[in-house]
């Protein structure tokens, strides 16, 4: 089960390193719930987690993290004495804190720029982030820790790089002008005007004309043979008239 798990993980960090140029360090964002599971499934997350991604990491959290878990009280200190452990992302709520699940979705906004890892057990948290492409998730099941695989979203989005090649709108213009100013764009539509499809003749009208020209050949023959006929009919009656004058 380990090899399959460690295949799986090299597996789908190929797809977030080769698509969206994720690089070590790895930095994995953490929430309560996350630092509550690896602590009451007695993993170490700082030691065991860079082995499961086969790269250096940086464990961080956010200050809305930390307020919400000091808030919960004691159910949740140990995983609050985890988490301040790990190095402190700045948010936009210095004032105004929100909580850890809003804070890491604001973390990832516009197409995650600082290519960031989620690691949480809240499902509604998880589910939110599957909708955004290019951000790995990470969770516990069974005492290890799971690298997701890469969600519908993100495998859509690389497709759609992959078929449009990602020319800008602008450059694509820019290639148009050029083209026009060189004349180049109606040379190319005269060409494809000027195209024909290559076609033989039809083997079946070559038999039709064929035929034709037999028939039209017969009457002709006959009309010959019939003219013969009547020359002969002629010569020979004119012989006859001649004969019965000498005679």
């Amino acid at each position: 089960m380990k090899i399959t798990r460690q295949k799986h993980a090299k597996k789908n960090m190929g797809f977030y390193k080769h698509n969206f140029q994720f690089r070590e360090p790895f930095q994995v964002l953490l929430d309560g719930t996350f630092c509550h599971a690896a602590l009451r499934n007695k993993i170490q997350i700082r030691e065991q987690l860079p082995g499961y991604l086969d790269g250096a990491t940086q464990l961080c959290t956010t200050r809305c993290v930390l307020k919400e878990l000091e808030s919960l009280g004691k159910a949740l200190y140990g995983a609050k004495l985890i988490a301040q452990r790990f190095q402190v992302r700045n948010c936009s709520h210095h004032k105004d804190p929100v909580s850890g699940s809003a804070c890491l979705l604001s973390m990832i906004e516009e197409g995650n720029p600082h290519h960031f890892f989620i690691a949480t057990q809240d499902q509604d948290l998880a589910n939110k982030v599957k909708k955004k492409a290019g951000v790995p998730l990470l969770f516990i099941i069974q005492n290890t820790m799971v690298l997701d695989k890469p969600s519908p979203k993100s495998l859509a989005f690389v497709q759609t790089l992959q078929t449009s090649q990602l020319v800008p709108e602008h450059q694509k213009q820019s290639i148009v002008q050029l083209k026009e100013k060189e004349g180049l764009a109606k040379q190319e539509g005269a060409k494809r005007r000027k195209r024909k499809r290559a076609g033989g003749p039809n083997p079946l009208s070559c038999l039709k004309k064929k035929k034709k020209t037999q028939e039209s050949q017969e009457p002709s023959a006959e009309k010959k043979k019939r003219r013969r006929k009547r020359n002969r009919v002629k010569t020979e009656a004119v012989q006859s008239v001649q004969k019965n004058e000498e005679e």
